[in-house]
Formats: structure tokens, sequence, C-alpha cells
């Protein structure tokens, strides 16, 4: 524990980073704002430490199987800095936020096609929403949307350079896997492709289904507010990043099953039988 702490308080720093970047960056006129993000910080900050310490994780998956978890983050970061620094610009605009917001437009407008999350994601919107909110919307979405897909691209890249999961030594199902039990019945492998699809097909159909299912709530309900840019950072962010995230977890379940397979037949060809698979 004592010598992977070192490494899971250099994560937390990470953490506490990502959550306050948005209110560093950005003016904020409601008091409570601080309160609010510190707490939220210091909770991060703690599950991380406790995570990353632990000899067995509680939630994370593939903790010691990078760079699932790596490309995850450093996507939601990378998001999370581009709208912020874009939405600086209109505070305290700099040559900096300027072309961050030229890339936004323009990246934006090129994704803005019909039917394209990006359109819904404007679509959803109130009617009489005010034309700025719309455009700082579409240039928020299709940056995000932009930065989710290629982390996607980028984690099956590595996949295949770096044969991931399995490096050296077995995999470790227990710690990689946490909620994932192996002995609850039926084939670990079966369970694992249908996990694995399931993640795909999830992830693939959340971006159209998000917008859909807010302005359904819209219509009978509140309708949603993106006045606030700190509002709007999170939002878009959370609508671009969970289904990458997704995707990528059943891209990864999906080569973990791949993998056992492969091991199985390799063992039944040495008749060593399914012994040695998972530790």
């Amino acid at each position: 524990m004592l010598s992977r702490l070192p490494a899971a308080l250099v994560r937390a720093a990470l953490v506490v980073m990502l959550i306050v970047m948005p209110y560093a960056l950005l003016p904020s006129s409601e008091t409570d704002n601080t309160q609010i993000i510190a707490l939220v910080a210091i909770f991060g900050a703690l599950f991380t430490v406790v995570e990353y310490s632990a000899d067995s994780p509680s939630l994370v998956e593939f903790r010691d199987a990078p760079p699932f978890n790596r490309v995850r983050f450093s996507a939601l970061f990378a998001t999370v800095l581009c709208l912020s620094v874009i939405f600086r610009g209109e505070a305290a605009p700099s040559y900096l936020t300027e072309q961050f917001q030229n890339s936004g437009a323009q990246i934006g407008a090129a994704i803005d096609f019909p039917y394209s999350p990006v359109r819904l994601m404007v679509l959803m919107m109130p009617d009489d929403t005010s034309p700025a909110i719309i455009q700082r919307l579409r240039d928020a979405a299709g940056l995000s949307y932009l930065v989710s897909v290629f982390s996607v691209i980028w984690f099956v890249i590595l996949l295949r350079l770096y044969r991931w999961p399995r490096r050296d030594g077995a995999f470790n199902v227990w710690i990689n896997l946490p909620t994932f039990d192996p002995t609850a019945g039926g084939d670990v492998v079966k369970r694992l492709q249908r996990d694995g699809r399931l993640n795909i097909i999830l992830g693939f159909l959340l971006p159209f289904l998000v917008p859909a299912v807010i302005k359904l709530f819209s219509t009978f309900g509140t309708p949603i507010n993106l006045d606030n840019p700190q509002t709007l950072i999170w939002t878009v962010s959370a609508w671009a990043f969970l289904p990458a995230s997704i995707l990528m977890r059943g891209v990864a379940l999906s080569r973990v099953a791949q993998m056992i397979q492969l091991q199985r037949s390799k063992a039944n060809e040495h008749g060593e039988g399914n012994a040695g698979l998972l530790r």
C-alpha cells in the first residue's frame, strides 16, 4: 500500500485540478460555488487515494492495466480545459483564447450536420434560447465530441500496439474488474463478450439518446438552463465523455474475453486444462 501511495497522491492532485479548473479560469458571481467545489474536490481526492492505494479497488476498473484509465482521464481533462479556455475568452480575451474560440467554432460548424449528435444537442434547447447560448453550445459540443472520438480511436490504437491488457504476467480479474464476479455463474468469456457488446452499443447510442431524453423532460418539466458557462462545461463534457468511456469499457471487456479465450485454446492444445488462465 505504501509503495502505491505516492502515485495515488499524484492522481488525486490531478483530480483536484480537473474539478477546480472551470472555477479557477472562469469568473463566478455565486459565492456558494467555492464551498461546493471544495467539497467535491476533497471527495474526489480521497476517493482516488483510497482506490489507487488499496490492495484491491472497489469501483475503479482496470487499475493495474494502463493506459485505460489514463486515456479516459486525459480525454476528460482535455475537454474541460479546452472549454474553460474558450469561455474565459468572453471575460478575459487573449490570443490563446481567441485561437481556441476559432477552433471550437470551426469544429462545431463542421460537425453540426443533420442528425449528428451536435445538431441534436442544439435542437434540445428551448425555442426562445438566445443565439449566443446556441453558438456556445454548438462550439462546446463539437469540440467535446471530437475529443471523445479521438480518445476512443487512440485507445484502440494503443490496444493493438501494446497487446493490451496483458503485457507480462497474468491478468488479475479480481483487481482490474472489481465489479465483475467470475463465479456468478455462466461462462466467463460469454459474459464478458455480452457485457462488452452492450457497452459498445450503449456508448455509440448515448450521444444521440441523451439530447432526446433532455428534450422530452424539458417539454413536460423545467427546460434546461445553460446560461452559466460552468454548467455548460460540465453538462457538455459529461455528454461527450460518458459515452466514450462506456464504449472504451466495451472494447476493453471484449479484449479481455478474447485474451481468456486464446489462453484457453493454448492450454487445451497442450492438455493443461484451464489452470492458470486467471489469477
